[in-house]
């Protein structure tokens, strides 16, 4: 970790190399360790620290690029030299907003000293203890404890400046039988939020329930769906459709729908970047306040998130969601989603349905439309009947293909309590609760 003064003087010296040549710098830092683990034993324990500094510097129109993760002063010549040359090279692009000045944001405390310093031995005992269980058990855990610490700084000669430093945990576990399996996950900016053990006896229930899996028909079921399948879910939604550009050019899910009530009344979902119960980041990779998107509220499509490059096509204002520089032409992207708690526990919802499928989990979802959000995928690591308000049995995986949007249309009933997931540090985190939808379709077995 570098500090914000010291962050702040490697992006003046950057700066201070371009002269009179507007310039944007992006810097980070990544301080993490994972302990990974398989057949109850641990296989691998790895650290990395690593800085990457970024520029982009404007000749006129044209924009060239370079990074490198030497700060040496030979390092910020040649970068400063690399990215110029890029420039020279580059075509003049009139749809490139330029640099913002200075923003006011609002900090967020997502930084938390005993997660940073975890010690290989802490992940280690966490992790035996899941191992452990799952041995008494006769049973075979795998997954992966994550924990580390970052910042990121951007700056840009019109004299803004922004700053932020974070850490995160992540505990993830896949628990096996001969023929069954159970996951479990929860992601935190806090360690001691991570419930290890807890999450190990959850997945090890799963697998001890899921032996001796029966086929059964594919078809419309009713369901039920931990917060595991719902990530999936508002993910997808994100990544083909939540953005401004995927709105303009007219293949998002929110085309034609935007002020219209296309979901339940019990499904609202939004975007923040300050909530401390999610990843917090205050502000977007153009060094912008990131502010509060309503996607859906009550059922209603309400807003994609804007970049200044989106914005200012749209004629509107940019919300703080741009990408680092080298993903920027993709558009920007919402990474800090939420979806409203709801009233009904997960036992509540189980008991509520007469017949149905109890779905702990979605594995390898694609996407087959984009302006309905038809996905394909899988079920995994856990798969029940319900029948007359009990779980049942266990059944083999099955195959389906159904509209994201459709079936947020059948949310019958919404978990009151949620749960943290993160896909990569730095990346996309969903708040998300347990879901009932009265129908969603299976297209085939896996097996």
């Amino acid at each position: 970790m570098s500090g914000y003064t010291d962050a702040q003087n490697l992006c003046q010296k950057v700066l201070s190399r371009c002269g009179s040549d507007p310039a944007e710098v992006l810097f980070s830092t990544h301080d993490g360790a994972l302990t990974r683990f398989a057949n109850n034993t641990i296989h691998q324990n790895v650290s990395e620290r690593n800085a990457t500094l970024s520029l982009r510097c404007f000749i006129d129109k044209r924009a060239g690029m370079a990074t490198t993760n030497r700060l040496d002063d030979a390092a910020l010549d040649e970068l400063v030299r690399r990215a110029r040359t890029n420039a020279q090279a580059s075509r003049a692009d009139s749809n490139d907003p330029g640099l913002p000045g200075p923003a006011a944001y609002s900090p967020a405390k997502s930084f938390d000293q005993p997660t940073a310093e975890t010690t290989p031995r802490a992940r280690a005992q966490a992790v035996g203890a899941v191992c452990h269980l799952a041995a008494e058990k006769g049973l075979n855990a795998s997954g992966a404890f994550t924990t580390g610490a970052g910042e990121v700084a951007i700056a840009n000669s019109w004299d803004l400046f922004a700053y932020h430093a974070a850490t995160y945990a992540d505990f993830q576990t896949v628990v096996m039988s001969e023929d069954s399996a159970g996951h479990a996950h929860a992601s935190s900016w806090r360690l001691a939020e991570i419930p290890v053990e807890a999450l190990g006896r959850e997945a090890i229930l799963k697998a001890e329930r899921g032996r001796k899996p029966r086929s059964i028909e594919p078809g419309e079921y009713s369901v039920v769906f931990d917060p595991y399948v719902t990530d999936d879910l508002v993910t997808m939604l994100d990544f083909h459709g939540m953005s401004a550009q995927a709105v303009l050019e007219g293949r998002s899910w929110m085309n034609d729908r935007i002020r219209i009530k296309a979901m339940s009344s019990l499904v609202s979902i939004w975007d923040d970047g300050l909530d401390p119960q999610g990843m917090p980041l205050p502000f977007d990779y153009e060094g912008l306040p990131k502010q509060r998107v309503d996607i859906v509220h009550q059922g209603v499509v309400e807003s994609p998130v804007y970049d200044r490059a989106t914005a200012l096509k749209a004629g509107k204002t940019s919300t703080g969601h741009a990408r680092p520089p080298a993903q920027r032409s993709m558009g920007p992207f919402a990474t800090n989603l939420f979806m409203a708690p709801g009233e009904a526990s997960l036992e509540e919802m189980i008991r509520s349905t007469e017949r149905g499928l109890y779905i702990t989990r979605f594995w390898y979802t694609r996407l087959v439309h984009p302006r309905d959000c038809v996905v394909t995928g899988m079920t995994r690591d856990g798969v029940f009947v319900i029948e007359k308000g009990e779980v049942a049995y266990p059944v083999k995986n099955l195959r389906f293909t159904q509209s994201y949007v459709n079936a947020l249309a059948d949310v019958e009933a919404v978990g009151s309590e949620t749960r943290l997931l993160m896909e990569d540090p730095g990346g996309l985190v969903t708040r998300v609760p347990a879901l009932k939808i009265s129908r969603f379709r299976f297209t085939g077995r896996t097996a």
